[in-house]
């Protein structure tokens, strides 16, 4: 059993990062730390996790925590990736694991020298919707792929909210920007040439708000927009000109709807539909993890988000932040 620690209360952590590895097959949650003693006890408690700490320091110095749970604010991913590979520890981190490609490369050293695996955590990849989606492109079911679409968005103008505070690593493209450019390189195995965008500032919180965005992956165009201050959408279609597939809800399975892949017909007169009920990729994410820190495999190791890759999607997202200064492709 993998032995878990989790650095920090925030709400994803509560609400399902905590359960999901606790449900896993191969690990257990054994410790948790909060800069607040009463709050890492009260956690502790409603949780049944044996050990609660008052600083995320005593935690990592835990010699019977194998992996960290790292959900704080994203300013603050790389620094305690970085201490937690340095104390041993495997890591887990929420995305987006940076707010810039180039700091990646310090967990790539800190990962090898201390012999750890880091991973950015996109439970994404890890649900068999997903797999699905990949294996019908590959196979092809929809023929030649030339346009992929989608759209991200939800509603909080919540100052205190860390979405909305930009020192802490808020905005619409770090927080939800990143997964219509992860699901399309991961369902269709093909990295970005070059981007064109928009991308609207809220002049309160300093945050992007809104980004409308155009990436030339060759062969293929993904076009998606995503909004903080936008009624909850959530959708994923890839068009070939034999068919096309749609997602009913690519991201955030069971809050949007139910997890449903439509493969359409090439004259819209037939459609397959694949569904997954009862499927939680946060739990899957734990074991596929678990596995391969706990089998050693590199065959379990590929089936991981690699830190390679998440320098892949943070260069993209980078390049929409250049690339909305001005009226021009960006290379990516």
């Amino acid at each position: 059993m993998l032995r878990w620690g989790i650095l920090s209360t925030a709400k994803i952590g509560i609400e399902q990062v905590i359960p999901a590895h606790m449900e896993a097959d191969n690990g257990v949650v054994i410790a948790i730390a909060s800069r607040s003693k009463s709050k890492a006890a009260e956690l502790a408690k409603r949780f049944g996790i044996p050990k609660a700490y008052s600083s995320y320091e005593d935690l990592l110095s835990d010699k019977n925590v194998d992996a960290i749970y790292i959900p704080l604010p994203t300013s603050q991913h790389i620094e305690w990736s970085l201490k937690a590979a340095k104390a041993g520890k495997h890591v887990l981190c929420e995305k987006p694991i940076s707010l810039h490609a180039k700091e990646i490369k310090a967990l790539q050293k800190a990962a090898a020298k201390n012999k750890v695996i880091i991973s950015e955590a996109f439970m994404v990849t890890y649900h068999p919707q997903w797999e699905k989606v990949r294996e019908l492109i590959k196979g092809g079911a929809i023929g030649k792929l030339r346009q992929v679409q989608g759209a991200f968005s939800y509603f909080n103008k919540d100052p205190k909210n860390m979405r909305n505070i930009a020192e802490l690593g808020g905005g619409a493209l770090p927080d939800i920007g990143v997964y219509p450019t992860i699901t399309t390189r991961f369902a269709t195995g093909t990295e970005p040439k070059r981007v064109k965008a928009d991308v609207t500032f809220d002049k309160k919180f300093k945050t992007d708000i809104y980004a409308n965005v155009r990436a030339d992956f060759g062969d293929f165009e993904l076009s998606f927009y995503l909004s903080t201050q936008l009624a909850l959408r959530q959708y994923m279609g890839f068009h070939g000109d034999k068919g096309f597939i749609e997602l009913s809800a690519p991201f955030n399975t069971g809050l949007y709807d139910f997890s449903r892949v439509m493969l359409h017909s090439q004259k819209h007169d037939e459609v397959q539909e694949f569904k997954f009920g009862g499927v939680n990729h946060y739990k899957l994410q734990a074991e596929a993890f678990g596995r391969a820190v706990l089998s050693g495999r590199k065959a379990d190791k590929q089936k991981l988000v690699s830190l390679e890759s998440s320098i892949s999607n943070q260069k993209l997202i980078d390049a929409v932040y250049r690339a909305a200064k001005h009226d021009k492709w960006e290379k990516v």
